[in-house]
C-alpha cells in the first residue's frame, strides 16, 4: 500500500487520473479538430469526404466548389471541438455517460472494420479535373454507358492504385511513362469521343511583344515529337528515375541544341514557365528554359505544379507566368468553354488548333506558339492482363462487359 492506505491502483483512479483529465482531454480536443482538417486530404487517395469538393474546386478554379467542402468541414471542427468542451467542463458528472459513450464508439468503429461490402466487379479511378470536364467522364458516360462505381483520386495515385489491384479502370493519358512501366492496356476509343490534343506553347502576347526572337527559337521545336518520343521520355523519368533536366537535355541534344541543363532558376528571370502536375508538362517546361536559355540572352525561372488546367491558364492570363505547355483539345473545350458540335470537323487536328489560335488571342490576348508534334489525348485505361482476360479491347467492349455484369 502506499500513501494514505491506498494501493497503486486507487492512487491511479482516484487522484491521478482526476488530476490528468483536464490536459488529457485538451489534447484530444487539439488533435480532434487537426485531424478534421487533415480527414479532408483523404480525398488524395480515394477515401471520399469533404475534401473531394476541396481539391475538386482548386483543380477546376471554382470558389463556390471549394467553400462547399471548406465551409462544412470547419463547422464539424468548431462543433466537435465545443461537445469535447462541454465534456472536459461536466466530466465529474458525466464520468459514466463518457463511459458508455466511449465503449459505444469504439464498438461502432470495429464494427465498421468487421463489415465488408461486397466489392464491385469493376471500380474507376478518375482525377477530378476529368471527373467535371466536359470531355471527361459525364459525357464519356453519356455516349458509351459506363455504370462503375468511380474513386476520385490524384493523378499521380492513379497509376500506381491501378498496378496494384485498388481500382480496375482508370484515365490516363496516352503518351504517360507508366503505360509502360506497369503494363497498362489502352482501350480504343471506338466512338471516337476523345478530341486531339497535339501539345502546343502558350504565351502571352505582352511577353511575345518584348522579345519577338522567340517564335523564331520555338520554331525549332516544330513537330519534332513524337507521342512514341513523348512515351519513352516520360518512362524515363517515371520509370528509371532519371533526372527532368537530364532527360531534357539529352532530347536537345537529339535536334542538335547544346544546352545547359541546369537552367530555370533565375532570382530575376525574363520569361517565368509554368506548367502542370505532371511528369509530361514538367518536362516541357524543362525544355522550353534550356532551349530559350541557350538560343537567347533571357533569363528563365520554372513555377511548376499548378493543380488544374484553369489555374495555370488564369496565371497566364494575369502574367504571372509568362508560358506555359497545353493542349489543343484541352485549350478548345475547357479554357474556351467550347462544344465538339461548335466546329464542323471537331476531329480534325488542324480545325481545332486553329480555332484555338484565333479565340485564345482573340478573347485572352494569349498566342499560340508550333505545334510539338504529338497528340497526348485522354484514354481509358486497365491492366493489360485483367483487360485481356475480359476480353475487353475497346471502351465498347468495357461498357458491354458492365451492362452483362449488371444484369
Amino acid at each position: 500500500t502506499l500513501g494514505m492506505g491506498m494501493t497503486q491502483s486507487q492512487i491511479l483512479r482516484i487522484v491521478e487520473l482526476p488530476l490528468a483529465f483536464p490536459v488529457i482531454l485538451a489534447g484530444i480536443r487539439t488533435s480532434a479538430v487537426i485531424n478534421v482538417g487533415i480527414a479532408t486530404l483523404c480525398a488524395l487517395i480515394a477515401a471520399g469526404g469533404l475534401g473531394e469538393f476541396i481539391f475538386r474546386g482548386i483543380s477546376l478554379n471554382n470558389t463556390y466548389m471549394i467553400l462547399a467542402g471548406a465551409i462544412p468541414a470547419s463547422i464539424l471542427a468548431v462543433l466537435l471541438d465545443g461537445l469535447l468542451g462541454l465534456i472536459q467542463k461536466y466530466y465529474r458528472s458525466m464520468r459514466m455517460w463518457i463511459s458508455l459513450a466511449s465503449v459505444t464508439i469504439i464498438a461502432f468503429i470495429g464494427a465498421g472494420f468487421m463489415k465488408s461490402d461486397p466489392p464491385s466487379r469493376l471500380i474507376a479511378g478518375f482525377n477530378s479535373e476529368f471527373i467535371e470536364r466536359d470531355d471527361g467522364y459525364v459525357g464519356l458516360d453519356s455516349l458509351y454507358n459506363l455504370p462503375m462505381e468511380i474513386k476520385e483520386m490524384e493523378i499521380a495515385l492513379m497509376y500506381q492504385a491501378l498496378y496494384e489491384g485498388e481500382v480496375d479502370v482508370i484515365d490516363g493519358f496516352s503518351t504517360d511513362g507508366r503505360v509502360k512501366e506497369f503494363d497498362l492496356k489502352s482501350l480504343v476509343d471506338d466512338k471516337g469521343y476523345f478530341p486531339p490534343y497535339y501539345a502546343v506553347p502558350l504565351i502571352h502576347a505582352n511577353t511575345l511583344k518584348r522579345y519577338p526572337e522567340l517564335t523564331e527559337v520555338f520554331q525549332i521545336l516544330h513537330n519534332t515529337m513524337s507521342a512514341s518520343l513523348m512515351a519513352q521520355m516520360n518512362y524515363e523519368i517515371d520509370g528509371k528515375k532519371r533526372g527532368l533536366n537530364e532527360v531534357a537535355n539529352d532530347f536537345l541534344k537529339t535536334i542538335g541544341i547544346y544546352a545547359n541543363p541546369n537552367t530555370g532558376n533565375s532570382d530575376n528571370p525574363d520569361i517565368t514557365i509554368g506548367s502542370k502536375a505532371f511528369t509530361e508538362n514538367f518536362l516541357l517546361a524543362y525544355i522550353f528554359a534550356q532551349l530559350i536559355e541557350n538560343k537567347t540572352n533571357l533569363k528563365t525561372k520554372l513555377q511548376l505544379g499548378f493543380g488544374g488546367t484553369k489555374l495555370v491558364f488564369d496565371a497566364l492570363r494575369y502574367e504571372e507566368i509568362d508560358l506555359y505547355p497545353e493542349y489543343t483539345g484541352t485549350a478548345y473545350l475547357v479554357l474556351l468553354n467550347r462544344k465538339p458540335e461548335d466546329i464542323s470537323d471537331f476531329n480534325n487536328p488542324d480545325s481545332v488548333l486553329k480555332e484555338v489560335d484565333h479565340s485564345l488571342n482573340m478573347l485572352h490576348q494569349i498566342e499560340v506558339l508550333p505545334t510539338l508534334g504529338f497528340n497526348n489525348t485522354f484514354a481509358i485505361m486497365m491492366r493489360r492482363q485483367h483487360a485481356d482476360s475480359l476480353g475487353i479491347s475497346s471502351v465498347s467492349d468495357l461498357s458491354k462487359y458492365l451492362r452483362n455484369d449488371q444484369n
